[in-house]
This record gives C-alpha cells, structure tokens and sequence, in this order.
C-alpha cells in the first residue's frame, strides 16, 4: 500500500509539473512509451473550489483526449447536484441543463431508456436506469438489472449502484433500494418500482408527477433478466388521488401526472392485485431510498462501479474501446472528479478497463461509469459568461439529449 502511494503521489507531481495547456490536442512529446500516463494540461480556474483541465492519453489504437473537471467539497462555496428536465421521463443537452440552473460545470450522467425497437409501437421513454436523488428528494429507483442500457456489469454490481454527495459533503459510492407499501383494506402490498421505465416481473410501480408526460407502457414490457422480452399480456393502472382510488384502466397510460396523485401500475400478479381495488377506496402508497452506508444522500445518481478502495474491479471490459464518462471520489470523499473523452474524429476512446485504470491514476479512490458514446459531454462555465461551454467534442457531432447530469454549483 505505502508502494502505491508513492507511485501514485509521484504520478500526479509529475502531470502537474508537464503544463501543456488545456484544449491542446495531442500533448507535445508524447510517444508509444506513454501508453498509461496521461499527460494533463495546465489547470484553468472555473469557480471557487472548481477547476478544468485537458488531457491526453497514450493507449494501443492512438492518443485519447479528456476533459476533466476537479471539484474540493471542502470548499463550502462549491456544492454539487442532480440536473435533470423536470421529469424524469425527459431528456436534454448537458448545456441546456447546467444552463437552467446556472451550474459552472457539468459531465452526463446514467445510461437511459434511449430506443424501444424490441418493442413496436412501445414508446421510449428516455427515463434513465439507476436511482436518483436530487436536492434531498428521492425521484426514482432502479431498473431490474437485465433490463438496464449500457456496457456489461462487472460482478457484484447492479443496477442500484450510485454516486452521490450526503448532507455532510462527503462524495461516496452506496447502493439504494426501494423501500415502499400500498396500504389497501385488505393488506399491505409491496411496491417495488418509483417513476422506473421497467418494473420487476409481477410487481407493482408508483408514478408520481415526476415522471413527466411519458407513456407508462414500458413499465411491463420485458422481464427482470430479457429487456427484449414482450410486453406483458396482464396490466392493470390504478390512480390515486387524495387518498382514494379515483380511475382504473387496463392499459398504463400516458400524460402529465397532477402533483398529490399517483398512478400505480402492476404487471402480472401485480395486476391481479390491483384489480381488487375499486373507485373510492382509500389507498395510502409509502416510498423512500434506502441506502447501504450510514448518512442520507442529498444527491445520487446511477452508475456502475469501475475502481474500489484505489484498485479497479475485475471483470470490466477490456476490448470494447469507446468515448466514456466517469466520475470518480479521492481525498477520503473531499474530491470529485468528473471525466469525459473526446468524441472528435482522430480522437482514440477507451476500453472500461482502461477507463478504470486511468481513473486509478488520476487519485480517484473510488470511480463509476457513466453514460458514453454520444451522450459524452463535459460543459464548464467560464466566470461571467452567460452560458455553458461544451468542452469536448461529442462524437455524434453535437450534444445528444440525456436524462440527466452531474451539475456543479459556486457562489461567490
């Protein structure tokens, strides 16, 4: 352990004493022999506590380009949080969103419902797969984890994986589960989805208004271990209102969902046990995040761990290079890094193997992986401007709509 201390401390003495300036392409010098060590550029001051910088990385297939912003939570001026369109059934450019809130800086986040071709007719509901918490309000739990977008899992994580910031602005990687009950005359029955594009196989799900406009079909398409599977044959929707059933259908539907109602929709054994419910009974629905590690999150999103403990999982991807998102904790959760490659033509991308390794280097303890390809995008806002900076180049050619980011915010 004291080995790799040294060899990291002496890694990042180094990439800060290289200064080749940021927005650089290829960094001067660099060679075959760099393969590993990114060469980082001169570090520019975005807001107190927040600072951006350029890099770049020598791998097999050619030189890859970052993006990375740094951000000291110990500097109180300096919080982060969850950006997202209002629903969580919505989808927006990164620029948009940090522009919205005037975030100084911005990196997407979690892979998301982005295409229903198994499914004809079904509508995609854009809605991303993880849980997510923001400003302290819990907005939705996780997809069953065969029916999650994204790169493979590495073993001994799932769909429930998060980072987050607690209330006492410590970054930490934790897991969240759902934790709800429909109170009926009969009984109580277990939910087991929140404002989620896919419930588990015979459960039940509660949408609230934070889902948006989206249609609520998807919710029984596919099974816990088969996204593709079909649509369930066996729906049923009850709406809550005020306490009491105030409509049923058999089919979920779609449209805005008025605040102080809820839309519990069930599949299968799910559905059986909502038809047992009939306008004007009372019906009271419980829901929160729970989470593994001590201290509520004030804010969390999904995403799958890469690096534990300073050491990169087993199992990632090794063959598979594309341009990739990370975030990642060091300085015992003080620090937060946020990374997005360079989608540029000529620009090599990254294995999640090599993404973890790079992420290891960087000082991050503990790192995920985040949304990639087209979705990469990393936005800061310089001091008086009026609006958000993309600062890499997305590889479809212009920012493509994603459910939500990791804003970061500065006062003073």
């Amino acid at each position: 352990m004291k080995n790799r201390f040294v060899r990291t401390r002496a890694v990042l003495t180094a990439l800060t004493a290289w200064g080749v300036l940021a927005g650089s392409g290829v960094a001067a010098g660099a060679t075959a022999t760099d393969s590993g060590t990114p060469r980082l550029g001169r570090a520019v001051g975005v807001a107190p506590g927040v600072t951006y910088r350029a890099f770049d990385l020598v791998v097999g297939r050619g030189t890859a380009h970052g993006h990375l912003v740094t951000v000291d939570l110990t500097d109180r001026r300096t919080t982060v949080d969850l950006l997202y369109p209002g629903a969580v059934g919505a989808r927006s450019p990164v620029s948009r969103l940090a522009d919205a809130r005037a975030a100084v800086a911005a990196v997407n986040a979690d892979f998301f419902n982005i295409t229903e071709t198994q499914h004809p007719g079904v509508e995609a509901t854009g809605a991303p797969v993880g849980p997510a918490i923001a400003s302290g309000q819990h907005l939705k739990a996780a997809v069953p984890d065969g029916q999650r977008f994204g790169p493979a899992l590495p073993p001994g994580t799932n769909t429930r994986d998060v980072i987050g910031v607690g209330y006492d602005r410590r970054a930490r990687l934790d897991r969240l589960s759902l934790r709800g009950t429909v109170l009926t005359a009969d009984g109580a029955l277990p939910l087991k989805g929140l404002n989620q594009y896919a419930l588990p196989v015979n459960g039940i799900g509660a949408f609230t208004s934070k889902w948006g406009p989206t249609s609520r079909v998807r919710a029984t398409c596919g099974t816990d271990t088969d996204r593709a599977a079909p649509c369930s044959t066996e729906t049923y929707e009850v709406t809550v209102r005020g306490g009491r059933v105030a409509g049923v259908a058999q089919v979920p539907g779609r449209g805005g969902i008025a605040r102080g109602t809820t839309a519990l929709v069930g599949r299968e054994e799910g559905a059986r046990q909502l038809r047992k419910l009939h306008i004007g009974d009372r019906v009271r629905i419980g829901h929160r995040l729970t989470a593994r590690k001590p201290g509520p999150l004030r804010f969390a999103v999904g995403g799958f761990p890469i690096v534990r403990n300073a050491e990169p999982l087993t199992g990632l991807d090794t063959v598979t290079p594309a341009v990739r998102t990370s975030a990642g904790i060091g300085a015992h959760g003080r620090r937060l890094l946020l990374l997005a490659l360079d989608g540029a033509p000529g620009r090599a991308g990254m294995t999640v193997r090599e993404l973890a390794d790079l992420m290891d280097r960087l000082g991050a303890r503990d790192a995920v992986n985040l949304d990639g390809g087209g979705s990469s995008t990393l936005v800061t806002r310089e001091p008086g401007s009026p609006g958000a900076t993309v600062r890499n180049h997305p590889s479809g050619g212009a920012e493509r709509p994603v459910p939500n980011a990791i804003g970061v915010f500065a006062r003073g």
